[in-house]
């Protein structure tokens, strides 16, 4: 298993210095999230890619309805390419209690959100490959037979795309079957924690129903920075051998003091 930070809502600059920390002290990656009023979250992962090498780098999550997918596509080449190729998209249909209120232009209804998360998924796949194409989706037309090559940006350094996590809400198979199509799902389970059963039951599904032979990931998120060593083993073990590839520890709520507390003790795997 390889453990990342959430890190909270913070500026660019902090970003980066919290970032290099967690390189130092052994975290595997860093994410940012991303909501419809906050500090540019791929600003503040340009920062971190300038001044760390190893860690991966990514979102939890981007709200895809808040974004056009050719637009997410130019900053993911150009974030992956500057930062020789860890960077990691992770895309949700969006938080509406998260200030959506205040925006009422946006969509809002779940079902239409949910079927511009398909398309941009669909969409980005096609945009990193650098080749013509035409798409006719609900929500999204594109046309790029009719685009020059010369209008292309390059294709990103990882290949055949930048990895994609997509949300994937247990028990509900529809939002799994979704995340078929990704590199990674981030499990959620409403009102409850996942367990190592419902693991079992998630990697199975997606063993026998994904298509991709590439890597595909396995994400929980979660905060275990209080429990003791030994009950740490007992929460992340069982979670490991049930297949979970990424623990992320959530620092949402953190100050910049907690947050920098907790990312100098050094990731979980140092106490399992």
């Amino acid at each position: 298993m390889k453990y990342g930070l959430a890190l909270p809502y913070i500026t660019p600059r902090t970003v980066a210095r919290l970032s290099q920390l967690a390189e130092e002290t052994g975290w595997d990656g860093c994410f940012l999230g991303d909501a419809i009023w906050c500090e540019d979250p791929m600003i503040g992962l340009t920062a971190a890619a300038m001044t760390t090498q190893r860690i991966r780098l990514g979102t939890m999550i981007t709200p895809v309805p808040l974004r056009r997918p050719w637009k997410l596509a130019s900053e993911s080449v150009a974030l992956d390419r500057l930062s020789d190729g860890r960077l990691v998209l992770g895309l949700g249909a969006g938080a509406v209690w998260m200030g959506w209120q205040a925006f009422p232009d946006e969509v809002t209804d779940t079902r239409t959100r949910a079927e511009m998360l398909d398309e941009t998924i669909d969409i980005l796949t096609l945009l990193y490959q650098r080749k013509p194409f035409d798409y006719a989706g609900k929500h999204y037309r594109l046309k790029l037979t009719q685009l020059d090559e010369m209008h292309y940006p390059p294709r990103p350094v990882q290949l055949p795309r930048v990895p994609l996590w997509c949300v994937g809400i247990w028990p509900h198979k529809k939002s799994l079957q979704r995340t078929l199509k990704c590199d990674g799902v981030i499990v959620e389970q409403v009102g409850q924690e996942v367990t190592p059963a419902d693991l079992c039951e998630i990697k199975a599904y997606v063993d026998a129903n994904r298509a991709l032979s590439s890597p595909f990931d396995i994400v929980l998120n979660g905060k275990v920075a209080d429990l003791g060593q030994s009950q740490l083993q007992d929460k992340l073990l069982p979670l490991i051998e049930a297949g979970a590839t990424w623990w992320i520890e959530g620092l949402w709520d953190a100050t910049e003091e907690i947050a920098i507390e907790r990312i100098r003790r050094g990731p979980p795997s140092k106490e399992l």
